[in-house]
């Protein structure tokens, strides 16, 4: 499954702060229930390897990518513990070349027009538009697809219930990243119910 597949299982793709792999399963559960079929879990807690390994192992029905991919072995450590794609807030030819040293499926990150352009030259077409919200909002994405009609963006940052359908309107954005649909406290609280019934939201919303 390459990038753009995996941006075209979902509106909204969760975006994971994992503190507890004990919780990994129960989660991805409880996202699985409301409709969700991919989740990005960030390396940003010394959980986040084992909470992919387990989410690989136990719920193949979700695509499990790894984000904040800042290193050659954030790239080789994802790919090791079962990852289906990797995400990095930006990029460098050296993330770039472990993830394909690694068949890992790799969404960069961008948020100027030369960025955007740099990537394109090396055969991306689909990218990560962080931090969206920051770097101009949907205005500056939807300016974007004119000049760039070949080029799609995952806007990630920011990006709240609230304001979702506003990207998904626009004709390059297929998916956005979102983390209000599992914050920390109601992983950590087990409060799953809640999870559910927002992923439910998320995934009843429209693209277009």
């Amino acid at each position: 499954m390459n990038i753009r597949e995996i941006l075209l299982l979902g509106p909204v793709m969760p975006v994971i702060v994992i503190d507890d792999a004990d919780l990994a399963v129960p989660l991805g559960e409880a996202l699985l229930s409301g409709g969700i079929r991919s989740i990005e879990v960030t390396l940003r807690t010394e959980a986040a390897l084992s909470s992919i390994e387990r989410l690989a192992r136990d719920l193949p029905e979700i695509c499990v990518g790894a984000g904040t991919i800042l290193t050659e072995l954030n790239a080789s450590s994802a790919a090791n513990a079962g990852a289906r794609f990797a995400v990095s807030p930006g990029s460098t030819h050296l993330i770039i070349d472990a993830c394909k040293v690694h068949n890992l499926p790799l969404l960069p990150g961008a948020s100027t027009v030369s960025e955007m352009l740099t990537l394109n030259e090396v055969g991306f077409t689909a990218m990560k538009f962080f931090p969206a919200s920051a770097s101009g909002g949907t205005e500056f994405i939807k300016s974007l697809a004119s000049p760039l009609p070949h080029l799609e963006f995952c806007p990630t940052g920011g990006i709240t219930y609230d304001i979702a359908s506003s990207w998904l309107a626009l004709i390059n954005v297929h998916c956005v990243g979102g983390s209000w649909l599992a914050p920390a406290h109601d992983i950590n609280e087990q409060n799953f119910s809640k999870i559910t019934e927002r992923a439910k939201q998320a995934s009843s919303l429209e693209s277009r």
